[in-house]
């Protein structure tokens, strides 16, 4: 049945298929069958060329062999550098690595003058320096320290192209070493310094050392600190380590070495300078070479400023007004001292202490710089250019303080060769007091007679021995201070042989001449040796009154912090060797020395002075040694070779240097008198035949012992 009723709507199925129906067979070309499609795909392809294949297949393989071999060399430094941290101390262990302590020096006031050793001003941090001090030494050594991992790829490129370019090989000259490289090499890499196996100055050139193995080695042990510690404690580290010039550990020994400030409190212009000094400390060091070391630091001025850590106006006040030494650093006093108190402490507490001590010395600067100048104006001013002559000077008080010590004509130098104390030499007439000393004991007058003829002394073994007089005439009878006055060598001939050339090497050796003491009657004539240190020790005991001296320089030694000393020397005055009287009588025969006699150069305007000339054979050496009431000077002038002098004798330009050194060293001392007698007893002849007094005692006052004396051998 069919009807009109609403059609069924189509659904979309049916749509889709009715359309595929009517929709027209779309015609396959017989090229394109599913049978020629699949033989087109399975067509070889063309062959590649051997050598394309080739390196393919080596491309492959090397990076094969590259990422495996990375990841092992990655994980073998990983390893090392946590092997180098796990082993790395506390931040404070790591700041003083000094393997010996040291020594500072201090004058009678108080101030220091010298240091030994290796100096070591407390530990500082990156908060307590000075910040421009923080700003020199990365603008100068490490400007991205605080953006790398402790070793600078970029630096070590530009290190090794800078070398290659200057025609050094790639790792000469500049190594690109980071802060924190040069940190462990400071460090030694965490080996400490076994003092059986190396000495110091070798372990210090063995942790400098750059082969290949070290260089890598050195780049661990730098990452291991970067994961040990911060930024901030590894620059602390390398602030306290440095080596920075004049035995300066660490910048606040440096900062206080070179201008007696801490590190806290230096300015841009001191900071440069400190920082300029780690390229090369000897080098730059200011006590060194100032100038150098200014030029130095305005380069580093000038880092700092492009780097943007000084402004405009900063930089140029720095280099307007560039840093300079402190006085106590400028003025290089008492080189000579330090090195002879350094030898002469206990080593243990010297030379080679492990701790920082503090020595109170007997050096008066006032009276140092007098000797130094007396030394170069005369140098200056009396001797020729050229001259290769050799000089040097000691100062000292009646107790044996040594106050001044010059060992040559470089009176700067320190580690030099010391003149006043290491060179023995022939001491001529300077040792004739030491023979009146010996008769004046035994009861001889000052101004009893002596014979000045002729002489003539057989000497077994050796045949007959004739002294002479420096101009080889003959005065007839003279007193002994006449012959003392003139240096007469025949009356301090006999006079030796009458009392005994055992008695007079008894006498110097008491008064502190250690030397070998010549045997044979040239003895009185000063043909053994001694330094100028002993003799003008010596001289020290007659000025004291007849006792003996031992030279001192070390008053006080402390550990440094402690207040209490570990030794102290109060004088250097020992057991007494002649009678006050004999002293006092020498003092007055030495007085006329200077007043009339072969040392009238020396004489001292309005100051009694006494003394005595020496010039040994060949005139090799020339001495002057001699006092005033408050000073004993001693002054040798000669050649280090021995070469003869020219036209010199101890009356000649060592009493000029002495002079000069004298008139400076009492300048506002008051006048004190000699402790002399005032030379108006009556004279009597001395028979150097006569038997000799046995009691060297003063003689008494009774007529009848006086007269006892006169015929053995005394006098009044």
């Amino acid at each position: 049945m069919t009807g009109t009723g609403p059609k069924r709507p189509k659904l979309v199925a049916e749509k889709r298929a009715n359309a595929k129906k009517s929709s027209p067979k779309r015609a396959v070309p017989k090229t394109a069958t599913r049978k020629t499609r699949s033989k087109r795909r399975a067509r070889p392809a063309p062959k590649r060329n051997p050598i394309s294949r080739l390196f393919r297949w080596i491309v492959r393989l090397f990076w094969g062999i590259t990422w495996r071999v990375g990841a092992v060399c990655t994980i073998l430094v990983a390893l090392g550098v946590l092997f180098y941290a796990s082993t790395l101390p506390e931040l404070e262990e790591l700041v003083d690595g000094r393997t010996r302590g040291s020594v500072t020096l201090l004058d009678t006031n108080g101030q220091v003058f010298a240091w030994r050793g290796d100096q070591f001003g407390g530990m500082v941090t990156t908060e307590t320096v000075s910040p421009h001090l923080k700003n020199a030494v990365t603008a100068t050594e490490d400007k991205r320290f605080f953006w790398h991992f402790g070793v600078s790829p970029r630096g070590i490129a530009s290190a090794v192209k800078i070398n290659l370019s200057e025609g050094r090989s790639a790792l000469s000259g500049n190594g690109g070493s980071t802060i924190t490289q040069q940190t462990a090499k400071l460090l030694c890499l965490g080996v400490p310094h076994d003092t059986n196996k190396m000495t110091e100055r070798e372990y210090e050139s063995d942790c400098r050392r750059g082969s290949l193995v070290r260089k890598a080695k050195e780049a661990l042990y730098a990452m291991a600190l970067e994961v040990k510690f911060t930024k901030n404690e590894i620059l602390t580290i390398y602030l306290n380590r440095a080596f920075l010039g004049a035995g300066a550990r660490g910048f606040e020994a440096a900062s206080q070495r070179y201008f007696n400030l801490s590190a806290n409190q230096i300015s841009p212009a001191q900071a440069a300078m400190l920082a300029g000094l780690l390229k090369a400390p000897t080098r730059y060091a200011p006590t060194n070479d100032l100038q150098r070391s200014q030029d130095r630091a305005e380069t580093v001025v000038k880092l700092m400023e492009e780097q943007g850590l000084l402004t405009t106006a900063q930089a140029n006040e720095a280099r307007a007004n560039p840093a300079t030494l402190s006085d106590a650093a400028k003025s290089r006093t008492g080189g000579y001292f330090a090195d002879w108190v350094m030898s002469e402490g206990p080593s243990y507490l010297t030379r080679d202490t492990t701790e920082d001590v503090i020595i109170q010395s007997t050096l008066d600067p006032r009276v140092q710089r007098a000797a130094e100048q007396a030394m170069l104006h005369i140098f200056d001013t009396k001797v020729r250019d050229g001259s290769k002559a050799q000089a040097a000077i000691v100062v000292m008080s009646a107790d044996g303080a040594v106050r001044a010590m010059v060992g040559g004509r470089d009176v700067k130098a320190t580690g030099a060769f010391n003149r006043a104390t290491q060179a023995s030499r022939q001491t001529g007439s300077a040792f004739k007091p030491f023979v009146y000393a010996a008769a004046l004991d035994l009861g001889y007058s000052y101004n009893d007679y002596v014979k000045d003829e002729p002489l003539t002394i057989d000497i077994p073994g050796s045949g007959p021995w004739t002294p002479s007089n420096y101009d080889h005439k003959f005065s007839g009878t003279v007193t002994l201070t006449e012959a003392l006055r003139r240096s007469l060598n025949i009356p301090a001939v006999r006079i030796s042989e009458g009392v005994g050339r055992e008695n007079v090497r008894t006498v110097a050796e008491m008064f502190g001449i250690q030397s070998d003491l010549a045997a044979g009657p040239a003895l009185a004539l000063g043909a053994s040796e001694s330094t100028l240190l002993e003799m003008t020790g010596a001289y020290a005991g007659i000025l004291n009154g007849g006792r003996s001296v031992t030279p001192y320089g070390l008053s006080e030694l402390r550990l440094q912090g402690d207040t209490e000393p570990l030794i102290g020397q109060d004088g250097g005055m020992g057991e007494r060797v002649i009678t006050t009287n004999a002293a006092e009588q020498l003092t007055y025969m030495m007085y006329q020395v200077i007043e009339s006699g072969s040392g009238r150069r020396a004489k001292l305007d309005g100051r009694q002075a006494a003394g005595k000339t020496g010039t040994t054979q060949a005139a090799r050496d020339a001495w002057f040694i001699g006092f005033t009431a408050d000073y004993v000077t001693g002054v040798w002038l000669g050649y280090d070779d021995n070469t003869p002098l020219t036209g010199v004798t101890g009356s000649g330009l060592p009493a000029e240097i002495w002079h000069d050194a004298m008139v400076r060293i009492n300048e506002g001392v008051p006048i004190s008198p000699l402790p002399m007698i005032d030379g108006q007893a009556p004279s009597t002849y001395v028979d150097p035949n006569a038997p000799q007094r046995a009691n060297p005692q003063p003689k008494g006052t009774n007529p009848i012992e006086n007269l006892l004396l006169q015929i053995f051998g005394g006098g009044n």
